[in-house]
């Protein structure tokens, strides 16, 4: 188990690199995403390192994340695609737990599933912060398409958006 995670860190790294030297040759987001077989913007979300224009720093500090938020952002979303409603709404802010009722949640799975098609996997997770929150983008793959997943959470870990984006 140690040796795949070790391999698919290096794969990751790897994956890294050559994303960087495509950019320092002067390939486009768009070009990058078709050799992944992802948009662009999910190709940027992932791989890219968007500087703040009025300071010019780096705005994608790992440091600044909170702390096994993609982790939780794909246990959220399993919970959603498993029909765990009250896992769902567990860990939501009280603006979130007022606004969005297990009602609400059923109702909009219920029509992804009539557009797309039933739930079958997820992509990578990508976190990035956004203001004074820390916001992950998990791709889902249904059956006829997919859709980005985007947990929203707090400095202190309680969910502060839950989304389902078209792809």
């Amino acid at each position: 188990m140690a040796g795949a995670l070790a391999k698919a860190r290096d794969a990751e790294d790897a994956l890294r690199r050559a994303v960087d030297a495509a950019r320092a040759r002067g390939h486009t987001w768009q070009e990058i995403g078709d050799v992944l077989g992802t948009s662009r913007q999910a190709a940027f979300q992932r791989f890219g390192r968007p500087v703040d224009p009025r300071t010019g720093e780096d705005m994608a500090r790992d440091a600044d994340l909170l702390p096994g938020a993609a982790e939780k952002a794909v246990a959220l979303l399993a919970d959603l695609a498993a029909g765990r409603w009250a896992a769902v709404r567990r860990d939501f802010d009280a603006r979130m737990a007022a606004e969005l009722t297990t009602e609400k949640i059923v109702d909009v799975w219920a029509q992804v599933v009539g557009l797309i098609g039933a739930y079958e996997r997820m992509g990578e997770p990508v976190a990035l912060r956004l203001g004074n929150h820390t916001v992950v983008n998990v791709p889902l793959h249904c059956e006829a398409g997919q859709l980005t997943g985007r947990v929203s959470f707090n400095d202190d870990g309680t969910v502060s958006g839950l989304f389902l984006l078209p792809a």
